[in-house]
Formats: structure tokens, sequence, C-alpha cells
């Protein structure tokens, strides 16, 4: 069984690597759009910010569900799970968007579907863990 102290330490965990994440995406943003730009072509640019988009939408949605956790609306295990299918969505869907812009490796496409899924899935455990209960 979860104590209080337990849940309350997950979530601060998880919303820490939410704002560290989070972070991240400004950083790797900026970079894209200072650093990147007429070094790389506007498609590969446009990959790029979106790669940055769903990074930051889902280093802040790492925050949500810590907090959904400490208002006793999400359980521990369920926090464990979203938070684990965010950050993978977030290394292998933004990450092989980052890479792919950036090196023009077009093999790296194939594989940001994968992270895209974990976003989707993490997503629907949520909506299913909160209709339940939250556990």
């Amino acid at each position: 069984m979860t104590t209080d102290h337990d849940l309350t330490g997950k979530a601060r965990k998880w919303a820490a690597i939410g704002a560290a994440l989070s972070a991240l995406a400004i950083i790797l943003g900026a970079f894209g759009a200072h650093a990147l730009k007429g070094a790389v072509s506007q498609y590969s640019l446009e990959v790029y910010e979106k790669g940055a988009f769903y990074h930051l939408i889902h280093s802040v949605s790492l925050l949500l569900i810590a907090a959904l956790c400490g208002a006793r609306l999400l359980g521990a295990a369920s926090l464990m799970w979203v938070g684990r299918l965010f950050l993978i969505g977030i290394l292998i869907f933004s990450g092989s968007l980052y890479l792919l812009a950036a090196t023009g490796v077009k093999w790296l496409g194939a594989i940001t579907p994968v992270g895209g899924t974990a976003f989707i899935l993490g997503w629907i455990l949520l909506a299913i863990r909160l209709w339940k209960g939250g556990r």
C-alpha cells in the first residue's frame, strides 16, 4: 500500500522531471529558432519546431499528472505509467524529430510514430484511470 509520504514523493519527482524537461524544451526551441534558422531547410525547421512543441506540451503534462496525484485524483501506479509513457514519447517522438531536422537522416522519421503512440497511450490511460477513480 502506498503511504501519503510515498505518493507525495513520487508526485514531487514527476513534477521536478516535468519542470526540468520544460526548461529543456524552451532551450531546444530557442536553439532551433536561432541556431538552425538559415542552417537547415524550412521543412527541417518546421520538423524541429514540431518536436519542441510536443516536448513542451508533454513536459507540462508531467506537471499536470503530478498535481492530479497530489490532489488524490490519480494514484501512484497511474502516475508512474502515464509519466513513463509521456517521457518515452518525449524521448522518441521529439528526440527523433530534433535529430531528423538537424542531421537530415530520413530513417529517423520511421521511429517518430513510436513516440507518438506512447503519447496517445499515456493520454488514453490517464482518461481511463481518471474515469475509474484514479487508481
